[in-house]
This record gives structure tokens, sequence and C-alpha cells, in this order.
């Protein structure tokens, strides 16, 4: 069996993105059903982010020459019993993506592919904020008393970078 190639865990990496994009724009819905709009709008926020990344990934390819596939996504959690349920989802998604990123700046070095290498810096770095974000975020609604203090927490405090950072990558058809 031949070994995956850094293209390869690439092209599976935009479609992990394009899931957690689906996924986070799900997360947004429950909560805008829930009448929690500012845990709605971070989630779409978020849903953004992640599509944003993914599309980083397929400028990369295309400045490279690579053949782009977009890969299909499977289907999403939709029903939630309480509002710890999907923000613990997300920080679960946000440490395996972690992983699929730490994997791919290795795969990149181990085939000595120094532009592979250095595209994947900006995304471990992303992770860091990402995976501390959500944690945060997890923290704030298991000690809420009640979903106003978590609502209000958002309103008045900034959690994540809310996917603007200067140094980060072109997308594809430019970011949203």
């Amino acid at each position: 069996m031949a070994e995956t190639t850094f293209t390869d865990l690439l092209t599976r990496q935009i479609g992990n993105e394009f899931a957690a994009s689906q996924q986070y724009l799900a997360t947004a819905v429950w909560f805008d059903g829930q009448d929690l709009p500012r845990l709605a709008a971070h989630f779409y926020r978020q849903s953004l982010e992640e599509r944003n990344h993914a599309l980083m990934m397929v400028q990369y390819m295309l400045d490279r020459g690579q053949k782009v596939q977009i890969p299909g996504v499977g289907p999403v959690r939709n029903d939630f019993t309480s509002v710890v349920e999907p923000i613990s989802l997300a920080l679960a998604q946000e440490k395996q993506v972690t992983a699929d990123i730490e994997a791919l700046f290795a795969r990149a070095r181990a085939e000595t592919d120094a532009l592979g290498e250095q595209f994947m810096l900006w995304f471990l770095k992303e992770q860091v904020e990402e995976v501390a974000s959500m944690s945060t975020l997890l923290t704030i609604v298991e000690r809420a008393d009640n979903l106003f203090d978590i609502e209000n927490f958002l309103a008045r405090e900034t959690v994540g970078d809310s996917g603007h950072d200067p140094n980060m990558p072109e997308a594809a058809g430019g970011a949203l």
C-alpha cells in the first residue's frame, strides 16, 4: 500500500475543514433555535472561519499547480440536549484538527517539502488559538449559573480572533 503523501493529507484536510464548517453551522442554527443569539453568532463566525481555512488550503494547492478535488462531507449533528454538548463537541473537533494539522506538518517535513511545512505553520498557530478559545467557552458554559450569563460573557468578551489575522494565507475566492 502506498504511503499517504502531503498532498493526499491536505486534500483530506480540506474535507475536514468543510465538515467542521458544516458542524459549526448546525451548532449555530441549534443555538439560534434556543434563542441564544450570542452563542449562535459565535458559531456562525466559526463556520465561516473553517470554510475560509479550507479555501486557504485550496488556494495553496492551486498556487503550487496541484490538482484540487473538493471532498464531500458527511452528516453533522443537529440536536443537543444542553448547551454544554455542542461546545464539548466543538472542543473535541478542534483537538482532532490540531492532531491532523500536526500530521500534515510532519508529513511535509518527512517529504522535505519546505513550502508545505511553512504553509502549515500558520495553521499550527491557529489551532493553539482555536483550542484555547473553545476550552474557555466550555469552562464558561460549565460554570454559568444560567444561560444569560453565557450570553452576557460573549457580549462583553472577545473569544478567539474571529478569523481576522493579517498573516493568514489567502483563501481561494477571497475570505468571507
